[in-house]
């Protein structure tokens, strides 16, 4: 019998989370998260919380009993603090801290705007019992901004599913770059670099993600690449889940990351269970994310330059894409499988069910 066994938990998330048409990383890592907990014994009851409804939050939580165990998605916790410390005496709050959410902000927002999403983040996570940081950078961050004590939070980084090893093409020219089209992921600075790269023949890029997050973002972007005569070279293939996701892995030869902040990026750590070189943007929880150094690339932020640069060299040196493609199978070996975050997700939220009823100093 499970060590968990009889021991429940209410988790709070979004509404989308299994929405083949809203995707994200935060939804994959909770979706891990309700199907490992079960099975390691615990009763995981779902709350889903509808991103339109001010009010729904705040209805929910006053109809869970008494000292329950409550995980909650931090974009949720920060967006309805108000909710959470009506509730944080007779709750045990826990919160699942998949990025700084005011960092996200403040690229985007007033001043005043983002003085007050700070405010809202730091009272969401002080009322917490424990805070679950996806990355380490993540965990460092909220420190730093004394959100959090150093003691009530726990790192769980996110893992990969087993994966078949991709085979390399001969000419290393099929790039493929997973996120939502959108200003903080930076496919804005990767076809700067492509556009300055059409001089060297059969390479294409492919652009997983959203379209629908930023339309601006996209008819720009639409523009650039009609502009520069990368139409024919780069494809919008939208929101790709499932064996359509896969199959985009499989025939990567590389995958690029240019965001311009990204907390973990499970688009690199997928890559690397498949043994697919990486370029990356050296921000945030990135480095982390790469499982071998040797199997990726890192670049400077804002810099489309360097990434054109790096994709030269990748397409003009045989050797030096050989000698990346070794390293990423060997990676295969080292990347962090799913049961290694259920592991901390579990022992915390067994550390918190066992405490006091009042949040601890």
């Amino acid at each position: 019998m499970s060590a968990y066994a009889g021991m429940s938990v209410y988790f709070v998330v979004p509404d989308a989370i299994d929405d083949p048409d809203r995707v994200s990383g935060g939804n994959v890592y909770d979706q891990h998260v309700r199907e490992g907990l079960r099975n390691s014994g615990w009763d995981v009851r779902m709350v889903l919380i509808a991103e339109d409804c001010a009010s729904q939050t705040a209805q929910t939580l006053s109809q869970l009993p008494d000292g329950s165990v409550m995980l909650i998605d931090g974009l949720i916790a920060v967006r309805e603090s108000e909710a959470l410390i009506a509730h944080s005496n007779r709750l045990r709050i826990v919160v699942l801290a998949h990025m700084v959410a005011s960092l996200t902000f403040e690229a985007s927002a007033e001043a005043t705007q983002v003085a007050a999403s700070v405010d809202h983040e730091r009272e969401a996570l002080r009322v917490a019992r424990r805070i679950i940081a996806t990355s380490g950078w993540t965990r460092s961050e909220l420190i730093a901004r004394e959100f959090v004590e150093p003691h009530h939070v726990v790192v769980a980084y996110p893992g990969t599913d087993p994966a078949a090893t991709t085979v390399a093409s001969e000419s290393g020219g099929r790039l493929l770059c997973i996120g939502v089209v959108a200003p903080h992921k930076g496919q804005d600075l990767l076809i700067r670099a492509l556009a300055r790269l059409t001089d060297i023949d059969d390479w294409t890029c492919m652009l997983v993600g959203s379209l629908d997050a930023a339309p601006v973002f996209v008819d720009d972007l639409t523009q650039t690449i009609e502009r520069t005569n990368l139409s024919t070279r780069t494809t919008f293939a939208g929101v790709l889940a499932g064996s359509l996701l896969e199959s985009a892995y499989s025939r990567a030869d590389l995958v690029v990351v240019p965001s311009r902040n990204e907390s973990f990026s499970m688009v690199v750590a997928e890559a690397m269970a498949r043994g697919i070189p990486v370029v990356a943007s050296r921000v945030g929880g990135i480095p982390e994310a790469m499982s071998s150094a040797a199997a990726g690339i890192i670049v400077p932020p804002e810099d489309p330059w360097a990434l054109e640069v790096v994709l030269r060299q990748w397409w003009t040196s045989q050797g030096r894409r050989t000698e990346l493609k070794a390293a990423a199978v060997e990676a295969r070996e080292t990347v962090r499988p799913w049961s290694a975050t259920i592991t901390v997700i579990a022992s915390t939220l067994n550390e918190v069910a066992l405490s006091g009823t009042e949040v601890s100093a």
